[in-house]
Order: C-alpha cells, then sequence, then structure tokens
C-alpha cells in the first residue's frame, strides 16, 4: 500500500513540474503569518490567524492549487512591534517562506514593506510577497508604495470617504471629537477626518483631537471627561483592540452618551466591551459584517463551527480575497514564484460574498464594496446575527460600491 502512494506520488509530480523539477506532491506552500500573538493585541492576531486558517481550510479541501499542493501556515508573533515584526520577517526568509500576510499596526506595515523591497532587490531568487490584509495607512499605496506589497482592505482615506459621506447626511451631527491612536494609521485618520468633513459639513465643529499612545492607555476616564466636557455628541476613532474596548467601557462607566464612529468596532473583543449600551450608539465603516447578508451567511456559519469555543466572529473578509486572489494568481502562472505571481495579481479580480473585486494596477490597492452598519439588538430587521453571542449584531445602513471608493493615488511605483 505504502509503495503504491508513493508512486502514484511521484506520477502526479511529473504531471505537474515536469519542466520545474519534481516536488513531492505533498510537499505545502508556506503562509507566512505575522501579527501580534502576545501583548495587549495578542486577541486580535490569534483571531486573524483563525481567520486565515479556516480560509485556507477552505482552499485546500478544494485540491489546493498546482495539481494538490496545500497552504500551511507559519505564525510568527510581531507584538505590534516594528523592530519585532523585522526580527520575524527574518525567521521567514531563513525558512525559504514566500509568502507572507500582516494586517495589525500600520507602524508594522511601514517597516514590514520597507524591509521586503530591499531584502528582494538584494536577493531576486529568494523574493517574498507581502499581502497587507489590514493595515490602512493610506501612504502604503501612496508614497510609500512598492511592488512587493499588495493591500486587500480599504485604505483610511476611502473608509473615511464612506464614513464621512453618511455622517454629514445626519443633520444632527453639530460638534465632533477625534480620538487616535498616536501612530501613522491613528494620524491619517485624524486628518481624513478634518478634511472631509470640513468638505462635506463645513458647520460641523472639530471640538477635541486627542492622540494616545499605541497599547499603553489603561484607563480613558480622563479622555472621557474632556469629550463630556466639550459637548460633542459623535466621537471619531481609528482605534482598535484593547485601545477601543477600553474606550467604550469607560464611556459606558461614564454615562457619557455619544455616537461613536469607527473603523474596528466588529473586531474581536469591542462588541462585548461595548455591551447594551453600544446600542443604536455604535457604528463602523467595514468590508463586511456578520449581518450584509446574500452568499455571506455560510461563512459566518463556516467560522463558527470551525471554531466554537472562540465565541467570536469572523471580520477580515481581506483574508479571504486576499488567498482566493493568491491562488488564482499561482493557477494562471502555474507557479509559487513570487515575481510572476505578483504580476499576476495586478488587475487580478474576482467575484466574492459581497461582489466583485478588483486590484488596482498602478499601486495594488484592492478595490471592494464598503458598508457602513450600526450595532442593534439581535432579532430587529437586518439582524440576523449576533456578535461575539452578546445579543447584538451590526446593521447595515448603506452601502458604497467598490468604484465609488477609488482615489487618486501618487504611487509612482518601481518594477523590477
Amino acid at each position: 500500500m505504502k509503495l503504491s502512494i508513493f508512486v502514484r506520488g511521484l506520477a502526479a509530480c511529473a504531471l505537474v513540474a515536469a519542466a520545474a523539477g519534481c516536488q513531492k506532491a505533498e510537499d505545502t506552500i508556506k503562509i507566512g503569518y505575522i501579527d501580534p500573538l502576545s501583548g495587549a493585541f495578542a486577541n486580535v492576531g490569534a483571531h486573524g490567524q483563525r481567520e486565515l486558517q479556516l480560509v485556507i481550510e477552505q482552499i485546500n479541501s478544494r485540491g489546493g492549487v498546482l495539481g494538490g499542493r496545500k497552504f500551511e501556515i507559519v505564525a510568527l508573533d510581531s507584538k505590534a512591534n516594528p523592530q519585532e515584526a523585522l526580527i520575524a520577517f527574518r525567521q521567514l526568509v531563513d525558512q525559504k517562506v514566500r509568502f507572507m500576510f500582516q494586517g495589525n499596526s500600520s507602524a508594522v506595515a511601514g517597516a514590514l514593506t520597507e524591509a521586503v523591497a530591499k531584502h528582494n532587490e538584494r536577493n531576486p531568487d529568494a523574493s517574498v510577497l507581502y499581502l497587507n490584509y489590514g493595515a490602512v495607512d493610506p501612504a502604503l499605496t501612496n508614497d510609500k508604495c512598492n511592488f512587493w506589497h499588495f493591500r486587500f482592505d480599504a485604505d483610511a482615506d476611502m473608509k473615511m470617504q464612506a464614513l464621512t459621506s453618511y455622517m454629514a447626511a445626519q443633520k444632527s451631527i453639530r460638534k465632533v471629537y477625534l480620538i487616535n491612536q498616536d501612530y501613522a494609521f491613528g494620524h491619517a485618520v485624524a486628518k481624513a477626518a478634518k478634511e472631509m468633513l470640513r468638505a462635506k459639513r463645513p458647520d460641523v465643529q472639530i471640538v477635541g483631537d486627542d492622540l494616545h499612545p499605541l497599547g499603553k492607555i489603561k484607563d480613558f476616564a480622563p479622555y472621557i471627561s474632556k469629550i463630556k466636557a466639550s459637548g460633542a455628541e459623535s466621537v471619531v476613532t481609528g482605534n482598535w483592540g484593547a485601545d477601543l474596548a477600553l474606550l467604550v467601557k469607560a464611556s459606558r462607566d461614564a454615562g457619557l452618551k455619544v455616537d461613536y464612529y469607527t473603523y474596528y468596532a466588529g473586531i474581536v473583543g469591542g462588541p462585548a466591551a461595548i455591551g447594551d449600551a453600544g446600542i443604536g450608539h455604535v457604528k463602523q465603516v467595514s468590508m463586511w459584517h456578520t449581518n450584509a447578508g446574500g452568499k455571506s451567511d455560510a461563512l459566518v456559519e463556516a467560522y463558527r463551527n470551525r471554531f466554537p469555543e472562540a465565541n467570536d466572529d469572523f471580520f477580515f473578509l481581506t483574508l479571504m480575497h486576499a488567498m482566493e486572489l493568491l491562488t488564482g494568481a499561482i493557477e494562471q502562472t502555474q507557479s509559487v514564484d513570487p515575481l510572476k505571481v505578483a504580476k499576476a495579481l495586478e488587475g487580478a479580480k474576482y467575484d466574492g460574498l459581497t461582489g466583485e473585486v478588483w486590484i488596482r494596477e498602478d499601486n495594488h490597492q484592492l478595490l471592494q464594496p464598503l458598508f457602513v452598519s450600526t450595532l442593534r439588538k439581535q432579532g430587529e430587521d437586518g439582524v440576523k446575527y449576533d456578535i461575539e453571542r452578546t445579543g447584538m449584531g451590526f446593521r447595515t445602513d448603506g452601502r458604497v460600491e467598490a468604484r465609488d471608493t477609488v482615489l487618486r493615488t501618487t504611487c509612482e511605483m518601481q518594477r523590477p
């Protein structure tokens, strides 16, 4: 029996890779994953790893790629720190990993995209492709763009464009307070909010603009006191992970009644920390949410069935977009050479759960529909699923089509 399996494996190998030299049919394609697996944002990194695992298992169950090769995750801890992430990147290079995912912290993304570009220039035969599923500093696909970096989440400006268009239509909004993490992404959120609100609703006052250290604040009560004193009825924040959960918890404890306009209220840990006080008051702009409807219900159920003990829900649809497009590019080129795969990804498109998505050739930014949604009670119209078993879920307020998220780019990409 063992000999028969071995012979069949050799035959399959000859069919798949005769021109390039035989590889064992059981060899896996390693997918690097660098995100925080310890520290303040460990829950977010572990959550992303579960999501990626589910997507990879689904692709593997369909037969993988190149006649049966399967994907395998190699996960390393960034601690949400650029220096730690660079150490992890070197470890991936040493393990000959050619495809790398990262999504949490634009500061980490800025360090990684530069490191990948330099490494690939010096080592063209050992190049690495960087698949960014969640770091949304606009600079990454503008002034800091590079050929080896592809972003699958909408950038901070694209999301703010959708969010402020919704806010502009809410005539009750008069005073807005901005509070963000003090690094590239937080700065981008604050900048875009001020510029876009000024253009769309010049009557709206920005009554506060705070930046705080990333992952360092344990008690947001002093910030909540400032928000209360400002008279703001709306807060715009790009905070994520513990920084968002603790902010909203402090708001609830202080009895502050404001509407939160967020990027990441739906990310792991957020809804449970927000609690009932967020119903009708906490909003998010996202690429997807559990009640987006249509074909997406199957993904909600698949994640819950695969990880029942986690008591959380799928969030980063961008991981599915990235893996499906990567799989398509590998099949198209019949290669795992990052250079060939990267060229195939330029302009690539596929029909995702929320509609067609595609990658811009000029800056490697994915274009996809975006949703503005509000936290509501499960069972209300449009709220089939709760999130994190809280009895609350997000309901769609508006949808922005992919073509309407296109913004001008300053990217001047140098191709190898």
